[in-house]
């Protein structure tokens, strides 16, 4: 009878074609994985992989072998990740990705409640904006907005990533402010440059009643962060679009005001995510369960919402 470990080895091994990223998913070294799918071709007496120096490829034998199994053991590991959360034990090392600003004002504040009622739940999480590969990188989870989701990878809505118009009082202190999205282009403008494409996004602005316009600040400066930008309105620097989770804080405490309440860009969602739903571990389950049930206590989806003005 073959081991749990050298059938999880050979299967992420396969999904992921190689023992380091493997590894990464299961918590292990690359030489343990290695040496778990070679003890079970040495027991099957078959080889699975062609090994090269870049990467693993199945052989016609690997492949059988994949197809075989993976509804097997996905079902073995549901029922054992079903059997910790019935008990009450999430245990082990979560490791999850979120964005710094995001995380520290909305996240980390719950880690608290969070690790009281999952005492055996270490926190290992990394503060980025960018997309991470789950898999791959052996994540849990992660956190984030305008996110492509790869095969594999489910997704739990947490709240809209509404992008709205802000500039601090002082900045507008001697300005009318626009009536009108296309007025924008007629300030200074904080502008977003992706680290990702190097692009600058025009946005589209809709209001209520379905009415959509294209917005062009002007690029008096230009930023690569959102946090940046919102920063530097807040410096007096100009009027930027900056997602309403951003700048919400500076919006309660004034330091901030918004312009054209009545019109916002739609982002998409703010989502948490991660693997195939059926390999979910107790601990990846209750933190998705715990941060959305926090969002709706908080009512964050609404909050967020740049639609309801």
């Amino acid at each position: 009878m073959e081991t749990l470990a050298n059938l999880e080895s050979f299967v992420r091994s396969a999904e992921t074609g190689g023992f380091s990223a493997a590894a990464r998913r299961l918590a292990l070294t690359p030489a343990a994985v290695s040496r778990n799918v070679a003890i079970l071709e040495r027991n099957l007496g078959v080889r699975l992989f062609q090994r090269s120096t870049r990467k693993l490829t199945l052989t016609e034998a690997g492949e059988r072998f994949l197809v075989s199994i993976r509804d097997e053991l996905e079902g073995l590991q549901a029922a054992i990740a079903g059997i910790g959360t019935d008990r009450g034990e999430a245990a082990g090392v979560l490791k999850v990705s979120m964005g710094l600003n995001f995380g520290a004002d909305y996240i980390l504040p719950l880690l608290p409640a969070f690790l009281a009622r999952y005492p055996g739940i270490r926190p290992d999480w990394r503060f980025e904006t960018r997309q991470v590969d789950l898999i791959a990188e052996g994540f849990d989870a992660a956190i984030g907005g305008g996110i492509e989701f790869a095969p594999g990878v489910v997704s739990r809505v947490l709240a809209p990533l509404h992008l709205i118009a802000v500039a601090s009082p002082a900045y507008l202190k001697d300005r009318t402010p626009p009536i009108h999205p296309s007025g924008l282009g007629e300030l200074d403008g904080i502008a977003w440059r992706s680290s990702r494409t190097g692009r600058i996004r025009d946005r589209l602005m809709r209001n209520a009643a379905g009415t959509e316009v294209v917005v062009r600040l002007r690029q008096t400066v230009v930023l690569d962060d959102p946090e940046a930008t919102c920063r530097a309105a807040l410096l007096g620097l100009g009027v930027t679009l900056n997602a309403t989770s951003h700048v919400l804080p500076y919006l309660e405490r004034g330091t901030l005001v918004r312009l054209l309440p009545q019109w916002y860009c739609d982002n998409g969602p703010i989502s948490i995510y991660y693997a195939n739903r059926t390999l979910l571990p107790a601990k990846t389950r209750v933190f998705v369960d715990f941060v959305a049930e926090s969002f709706r206590r908080d009512r964050l989806a609404e909050r967020f919402a740049g639609s309801l003005g």
